[in-house]
């Protein structure tokens, strides 16, 4: 995205530059290729800073308001890659295919004017007398401006192996910590739990403080799993529930199983349940066989009458399903996760161009940055605002 900004900011002004795309990767385009299950989920019909986490809303809106999702849609529908909506509000190629957006992004750099250096390792960069110098095993490459578009370290097999903030940092920029981010959670071996593989179902994930106070609730679908947690929720929830632990070793996790039910509102509402007994008013409500673990785990008989709990039991089975404490124990890691949290600061960067205020003629775009969004189609955004912003702000630099 970023050479195609570039390429067509300097064909609109008549300017002459040379563009190079300069990729490590054994795979060209293998993050979009995986992406969306194969789909490539493009972006959400509905983007704002309130979808991102890391850098300041107020940096991250500047970025965005510059490229949002009317321009990402029309920018491919130009290509011929006509998007389509889902009940969710995300949006995929109507193909069904990711190759047909990595197709469309790869003739549309070449079109720009770009050549494509695939697979051409950067191992470093030096800055000297107003230029960078890329050097790696297939030569040298000199450049008057330089845009770091490396991704971070999510999927390294990709290619994005977090290279690109050990380069970041030679030219002078500071990287907040890193760590996984949409990406399913571990739990203990022994939990309850871990013998339902398979069943999804809506829940509301609060990740707490160690002195209780509520950080962050996620309402959606939740996916049990035999290593513990997955699913949409578990996926957004997870960089939550990192940096707190990062924070505070304390901080904890609870899934309320029906997400719409408090732990106060179940304890009302089974005195009310008449003579249905205990399991069928769970059934009625969450998967039968999480309904019957979450009664076996609570030591209620499943056979008694809702009504008929002794207040007690009535508490045990609510706490349970109203506010369990999830045994995490950690994160699968940066092999599956579907992004990286932490990056260089928005604000070591020139909002309106993302040129660094460390390193003038560097820019910086996508992953790299401290950007990361939440699942559906979101970080897809930020990487064509961001990558837009960057390719056109260094093309106006040197048309300057």
């Amino acid at each position: 995205m970023a050479a195609i900004a570039a390429g067509r900011a300097a064909r609109a002004s008549g300017a002459a530059l040379s563009i190079g795309v300069v990729d490590g990767a054994s795979r060209l385009g293998a993050k979009i290729l995986i992406s969306g299950g194969g789909r490539c989920n493009v972006t959400h019909e509905a983007v704002d800073e309130r979808d991102f986490n890391g850098s300041t809303p107020a940096a991250v809106r500047n970025v965005l308001r510059r490229f949002p999702v009317a321009s990402t849609r029309a920018f491919f529908e130009d290509l011929g890659v006509r998007l389509v909506r889902e009940e969710t509000g995300k949006l995929f190629p109507d193909t069904g295919r990711a190759r047909t957006v990595l197709d469309a992004l790869v003739a549309a750099a070449r079109d720009a004017g770009a050549e494509i250096l695939h697979p051409w390792r950067v191992e470093r960069v030096e800055a000297a007398g107003g230029r960078f110098v890329l050097s790696g095993p297939a030569g040298r490459i000199m450049a008057s401006r330089l845009i770091l578009a490396t991704g971070g370290r999510s999927v390294p097999k990709t290619g994005s192996d977090g290279h690109g903030h050990r380069i970041a940092r030679s030219l002078g920029h500071t990287v907040t910590p890193l760590f996984p981010a949409l990406v399913s959670l571990v739990c203990a071996p022994e939990w309850p739990l871990s013998g339902l593989s398979g069943i999804a179902t809506p829940c509301a994930l609060t990740v707490r403080s160690s002195r209780e106070a509520r950080l962050r609730t996620v309402t959606g679908p939740a996916l049990l799993t035999h290593f513990g947690l997955s699913g949409p929720a578990v996926l957004d929830v997870s960089r939550h529930w990192l940096a707190a632990r990062r924070e505070d070793g304390g901080a904890t996790l609870e899934a309320r199983w029906i997400p719409e039910m408090a732990p106060e509102t179940i304890a009302a509402a089974l005195p009310a349940a008449g003579g249905i007994p205990t399991r069928s008013w769970l059934r009625e409500r969450i998967p039968e066989r999480l309904a019957d673990a979450l009664v076996a785990i609570s030591a209620v008989d499943p056979a008694t009458p809702a009504s008929r709990l002794t207040r007690v039991e009535r508490t045990r089975l609510s706490a349970t399903v109203g506010a369990m404490r999830l045994p995490v124990t950690g994160d699968r890691g940066f092999a599956v996760a579907e992004v990286t949290a932490g990056g260089v600061p928005l604000s070591e960067t020139r909002l309106e161009t993302l040129e660094s205020r460390a390193m003038p003629g560097l820019h910086l775009c996508g992953e790299i940055l401290d950007v990361d969004g939440r699942i559906g189609g979101f970080n897809f955004q930020w990487a064509w605002a961001s990558g837009h912003v960057a390719g056109a702000g260094a093309a106006a630099a040197l048309r300057g």
